[in-house]
């Protein structure tokens, strides 16, 4: 399987804050990829519509979560 092609957040920073949520493109088994900027070894699966959702209360706020605008 080839590595996945994460993309980071628009909204990233850059400056290695390694606050940034990264996605990789649809994974084998139609699951999307997630991972942390500081733990890059880790990386959870989604179903896509799990990870719609996830990013919808990230933007709302309902996590205790602020995200960038």
């Amino acid at each position: 399987m080839p590595a996945p092609d994460w993309q980071k957040s628009s909204f990233s920073s850059g400056a290695g804050s390694g606050e940034c949520l990264e996605l990789a493109g649809i994974a084998p088994g139609g699951t999307v990829l997630l991972r942390e900027s500081e733990d890059a070894d880790t990386v959870l699966t989604a179903r896509p519509d799990a990870c719609r959702a996830l990013l919808a209360h990230i933007k709302r706020g309902r996590l205790g979560v602020q995200a960038a605008r």
